[in-house]
């Protein structure tokens, strides 16, 4: 796609991976607009672009980001639903250790957020004969992430929903790409130098998902998998299911051992 002139719009963009994708798209060209809790007006200052204060789980608060970015910018090309939050298993370290306000905190930002989007934003492109939602899920919604239960259901729900995104209205024009990385540098992993369990196989700075996310767009590609080995996880997760939960179990064993935790 050639991004010069064209319109991004982007949550959970005040920082870490929706910033890195504010910046990358903008490098090609693209006008951005960027939502978040905070630091997104400031963050687009930066860009020359659009920043808003904005909660995913207010769908009026999404509309009005379109409507302002649409009369500020232009029509939006590609939306890129990022915002995500995790939440532990604390304090029990078992599935279900987060309390009922965890589970449903993790379900209106990691789902709701790009379902509220995905409505305010389709009826938009479709009007124009299409245009590209990306979803920013997880590995965790391929595969687990051990010590934190809703986040990993959350982000299962997450690719299910991109899925049927593309399934319903890709012959539409919609163009559905889901983002599955594992560790990345941000606040997500906290203070952790090697990312815990989700750093098993490297952490990756948020720039490097914003590229490969921009070369998924570009191959027309579902998946963007800034971790190659994700994928081989989960060929390995659908074809011998017993052995990879067994594998899991003890990975999970051996980092109670070393850390106390399970993350």
């Amino acid at each position: 796609m050639d991004y010069q002139g064209k319109v991004v719009a982007i949550t959970g963009a005040g920082r870490g991976i929706g910033l890195a994708m504010a910046e990358a798209f903008h490098a090609k060209g693209a006008k951005v607009a960027l939502a978040d809790l905070s630091g997104a007006e400031e963050a687009a200052r930066a860009l020359g672009g659009l920043g808003m204060t904005v909660d995913v789980t207010n769908e009026a608060e999404i509309g009005a980001f379109l409507d302002r970015a649409e009369r500020e910018l232009g029509s939006v090309d590609v939306f890129v639903s990022n915002a995500g939050i995790l939440r532990t298993d604390e304090p029990s370290w078992d599935a279900m250790g987060a309390d009922d306000k965890a589970w449903q905190d993790s379900f209106e930002v990691n789902v709701m957020g790009a379902v509220r989007s995905s409505r305010q934003v389709w009826p938009r492109m479709k009007q124009r004969g299409g245009g590209v939602f990306v979803i920013v899920a997880s590995a965790a919604g391929l595969l687990a992430q051990i010590g934190a239960a809703s986040y990993t259901a959350t982000k299962h729900a997450a690719v299910s929903f991109a899925e049927s995104l593309l399934i319903a209205h890709g012959d539409e024009g919609l163009q559905v790409v889901c983002v599955c990385p594992q560790a990345v540098r941000t606040d997500m992993i906290g203070g952790s130098e090697d990312g815990g369990i989700a750093g098993a196989d490297g952490i990756v700075e948020p720039s490097d998902v914003a590229a490969e996310t921009l070369a998924a767009i570009a191959e027309k590609r579902f998946l963007a998998l800034p971790h190659d080995t994700v994928a081989g996880y989960e060929l390995a997760r659908a074809s011998q299911r017993d052995r990879w939960l067994g594998g899991m179990r003890k990975f999970r064993r051996m980092m109670v051992e070393k850390r106390g935790r399970p993350v």
